[in-house]
């Protein structure tokens, strides 16, 4: 009896031992853990600061990016995807979280979302999309060489070659209403640089600022009946609301312009813009290079150096405006 005790136990500590010596070594660097296989697992955090088609489109083109790169959500990529849906508080919650989560990489899509991943996360490598203006953001020191651990993509379009659109459906144009929400610093470049290209061509830019998602109805409104156009810039706030800024500009027939493609699609008359699904793209691969050992001062900021037209003929026709021929034949789109 005592011979078989002896012998079972013998070989239950030799099984043990033999388990042991076949488990995955642990991951010797970062946060990282094993795959099956032994591959390494990616821990990567996408934050978005709201919800709205532009936005959205770039989150799809960073997913893709991401995995012709070689990086999958599921396989070898663990995603934490979260939306802070349009509320400052949220981006820093966020932010802290992955911090705390000790993620590879952040991705983070929209200057407030950006912004606060950039100042939670110091240790690892942060990559923004969307950002208008990474300078005036305190993102970047030079868009050349980042001398931090932050880079990206930006979308920033032209408020010179905006304007000079505007006015070739509306050659007597006076006031042109702008909204913009005050706490996004790339709003307010953008409405500035509207202003000075205004000035030049003896414009009047009535500003209307918001704070918070619940005043773009009531701006739109009032806009409405100051103004003989309304504009929107690449604002995250606005953009997420534009069925409430359509609203009243069809009620008081004010045609309104937009800064980017989707919004255009969504009933704004025209803009040049860039594709967004591109964008996010552009920004999943840059994220893959940092990840695959590319130092971030040697990933400079990317921007987009082409501004393609877009056009939604229905809705130049619902504002009582004719599309001409020259802009039809330029267009990389015309909405029907």
């Amino acid at each position: 009896m005592r011979k078989a005790v002896s012998f079972l136990l013998s070989a239950c500590l030799l099984a043990g031992l033999t388990a042991c010596g076949n488990q995955p070594e642990a991951a010797s660097t970062g946060s990282a853990t094993p795959a099956a296989g032994g591959e390494q697992v990616v821990k990567l955090g996408l934050t978005q600061f709201v919800e709205h088609p532009a936005l959205d489109a770039i989150r799809q083109g960073i997913v893709d990016g991401l995995k012709e790169s070689g990086y999958e959500d599921g396989k070898n990529v663990e995603l934490d995807y979260q939306n802070a849906h349009g509320d400052m508080n949220n981006t820093v919650s966020i932010a802290q979280k992955y911090a705390g989560d000790g993620k590879d990489l952040v991705i983070a899509i929209a200057t407030p979302s950006a912004q606060a991943a950039a100042k939670a996360i110091t240790d690892k490598p942060v990559v923004f999309s969307s950002v208008t203006d990474p300078l005036s953001a305190q993102l970047v020191s030079s868009l050349e060489k980042p001398d931090k651990n932050v880079t990206g993509t930006s979308d920033k379009v032209s408020m010179e070659q905006q304007l000079k659109l505007v006015k070739t459906f509306l050659p007597e144009l006076k006031k042109l209403g702008v909204f913009y929400t005050t706490s996004e610093v790339n709003s307010e470049v953008q409405v500035k640089e509207l202003e000075e290209a205004a000035k030049k061509e003896g414009i009047e830019v009535v500003k209307a600022g918001i704070s918070q998602l619940s005043e773009v109805q009531l701006a739109a409104q009032g806009l409405a009946g100051k103004t003989d156009a309304m504009f929107i810039p690449i604002d995250n706030t606005v953009v997420s609301s534009f069925e409430a800024v359509l609203g009243a500009a069809e009620q008081n027939k004010i045609p309104v312009f937009a800064s980017d493609t989707d919004t255009v699609k969504r009933g704004a008359v025209a803009t040049y813009g860039i594709d967004y699904y591109q964008i996010g793209k552009q920004t999943g691969e840059m994220a893959s290079r940092i990840l695959k050992g590319q130092k971030v001062a040697d990933t400079p900021v990317e921007v987009s150096k082409q501004a393609d037209l877009y056009i939604n003929e229905k809705a130049a026709e619902t504002f009582g405006l004719t599309v001409p021929e020259a802009l039809k034949s330029q267009a990389k789109e015309i909405v029907k």
